[in-house]
């Protein structure tokens, strides 16, 4: 995984209250990228989603209710200018709702044949990057 420097402009990363000033080559965050504060992750939802994915922050220990508040906040505040990123990010929040959901729910019934949910987030967060 190639990393680059975050830019002086952007907005500071914490992470577990550590101040991030790497962040991937990989990952593509758009200058009016959602920004999220919760206990362990202070930056771009497009990050955090990142982390999940790469499994570097467990979805059972994000708080959801905080991150879709935040999220109705963006809503309000982007009515006005890019509504389609703010769609974008309402497909991944609630994806990321979804997985935290499935992970706390006991399954009845053991499905071998059953996609793990963070693959699907995996998978939707690719078709993300490619826009």
């Amino acid at each position: 995984m190639n990393i680059s420097n975050v830019n002086n402009n952007d907005v500071s990363i914490i992470f577990n209250g550590k101040k991030i000033t790497d962040i991937p080559e990989d990952l593509f965050i758009p200058p009016e990228a959602l920004r999220v504060i919760i206990e362990q992750f202070e930056g771009p939802l497009d990050l955090l989603l990142y982390l999940i994915k790469k499994q570097n922050i467990d979805v059972v220990d994000i708080p959801i209710l905080p991150i879709t508040n935040q999220y109705v906040e963006y809503i309000n505040m982007m009515q006005q200018m890019q509504f389609e990123l703010a769609s974008d990010y309402l497909v991944m929040a609630s994806t990321l709702a979804e997985i935290k959901s499935r992970m706390l729910v006991p399954n009845e019934v053991e499905d071998d044949e059953e996609e793990d949910p963070r693959a699907n987030l995996i998978k939707r967060l690719m078709e993300y990057q490619k826009y």
